[in-house]
């Protein structure tokens, strides 16, 4: 059975991904040299970091999901935490590699999107979730980037400056959208509607973490407290079908 072409098609996307970023800091590291110097660590540097990894969070809380073995979730956390986007491009990359043909034919981002030991709908349906506990999480985290970007605004005016922009920074910028580019995957994949879908994208790429938190927060308030959590990774129609398989 021949690969689907969304498949193909989010194979050479993640993959396009991945080898932009390693160009891209090789590229850095030639012509600025290593990352790991005071002097890079402006406000606005500081605020683009918290946004980065605001924005990685729930990808890293995917991943730990998604492994089966507490050791290498905690190795791949690692790599994303240091590597970013590099890390997320090729994981993702590679999950899309473990695909069977009859997986990718049927629904490969639900297939994807979970663990193989949580697509059978009847496991975890007793335990309780932490759906309260995601939702102040995120909520969290999304107050502490808008309180971040607000402060780094008053504090030190607009990033829209062109001094701001130094190879590091820029480095960074593309690594943030690169998360970007795959969060808006899932959101698309989420929505029931392209414009909805539209919309949030432009939020994402305007707002980056805090859009990221909202729109998360938003989708775990579609759950109630007692369902299982992974199911704000899948679109209506997958939830559905993961709740009435359960029943």
């Amino acid at each position: 059975m021949a690969t689907p072409r969304l498949v193909t098609g989010l194979l050479a996307f993640f993959l396009v991904l991945g080898l932009t970023m390693v160009a891209t800091l090789i590229y850095t590291i030639s012509i600025d040299g290593l990352p790991f110097r005071r002097e890079l660590l402006t406000t606005w540097m500081a605020a683009t970091l918290v946004d980065f990894y605001t924005v990685l969070a729930p990808i890293a809380v995917w991943v730990v999901y998604r492994e089966a073995n507490a050791f290498t979730a905690i190795v791949w956390v690692i790599l994303l935490i240091c590597l970013g986007s590099v890390t997320m491009s090729f994981y993702i990359l590679l999950q899309l590699l473990k695909l069977s043909p009859q997986e990718s034919a049927q629904d490969p981002m639900y297939h994807v999107l979970l663990r193989s030991f949580t697509k059978d709908p009847t496991e975890y349906k007793r335990k309780h979730s932490p759906v309260i506990i995601a939702r102040i999480t995120f909520s969290a985290l999304g107050c502490l980037m808008l309180g971040t970007l607000l402060y780094t605004i008053f504090t030190d005016g607009s990033p829209f400056r062109k001094e701001l922009l130094t190879p590091w920074m820029t480095a960074t910028l593309i690594d943030f959208y690169i998360n970007i580019a795959a969060l808006s995957v899932w959101v698309i994949y989420k929505e029931s509607s392209w414009i909805s879908g539209f919309i949030w994208v432009l939020l994402l790429i305007c707002f980056g973490g805090v859009s990221t938190c909202a729109f998360i927060v938003k989708e775990l308030f579609q759950l109630t407290s007692q369902d299982p959590l992974y199911l704000v990774l899948l679109n209506n129609l997958n939830s559905i079908y993961v709740c009435l398989s359960s029943n």
